[in-house]
């Protein structure tokens, strides 16, 4: 009789809280857990939650929805904050993706596979920093994604940077092929240029 008072808080409890699997969790356990916040990205089989966001984190992620899409090609797609799936256990959110269009079936697609995935963009948070730094990008390199953009706030002013990555075929990881200020002009993954001043930020 013990037993079955203890069980029925233990059950409502694990059924909010899952305790993680021994190996941890993996893409297909991020898509059945019940009750996850939207944006929980899966790293190294550990759910992450996203913290509230900064003004300049969703801003910043417009700003660069927009350029990106108004010189697109056919090809490729714009997406904002879509799941990416890397391997079994590492599945993050990238805040901005370009993807192959063919691998957009339709509406109700909830993720995107690394190898459709030609940019990876990250816009740093406070809490995410190394993440966003580190982790993920060694990831996406790993991955094959064969290009990178970490954007981050800097500056008394307050402006935005845009750090422009591009994969080493070679070593596998990333090598830095510029660092954008104002204007964010490069020709990969396709021509792209961009206000990323701070005077184009506040305009939004």
């Amino acid at each position: 009789m013990g037993g079955t008072m203890t069980a029925e808080p233990t059950t409502a409890h694990s059924s909010r809280w899952p305790v993680p699997p021994q190996d941890g969790y993996t893409v297909d356990d991020l898509f059945t857990l019940p009750d996850l916040p939207p944006h929980t990205e899966l790293i190294d089989g550990s759910l992450v939650f996203v913290s509230p966001q900064r003004d300049f984190h969703s801003t910043m992620i417009d700003l660069l929805m927009t350029g990106l899409r108004s010189t697109a090609p056919p090809e490729v797609r714009v997406r904002r904050e879509m799941t990416v799936v890397l391997d079994r256990r590492n599945a993050p959110e990238p805040d901005v993706s370009v993807v192959r269009t063919e691998a957009i079936t339709g509406l109700d697609v909830t993720r995107y596979q690394a190898a459709d995935v030609l940019l990876a963009v990250e816009v740093v948070s406070p809490d995410s920093e190394a993440r966003d730094r580190e982790a993920k990008p060694h990831k996406y390199a790993t991955a094959g994604i064969p290009h990178f953009w970490l954007v981050e706030m800097t500056g008394t002013d307050q402006h935005p940077v845009v750090r422009v990555y591009e994969l080493d075929p070679v070593t596998k990881a990333y090598a830095l092929t510029g660092i954008h200020h104002d204007r964010l002009k490069t020709g990969v993954p396709f021509p792209v240029d961009v206000d990323i001043s701070a005077e184009a930020l506040a305009a939004l």
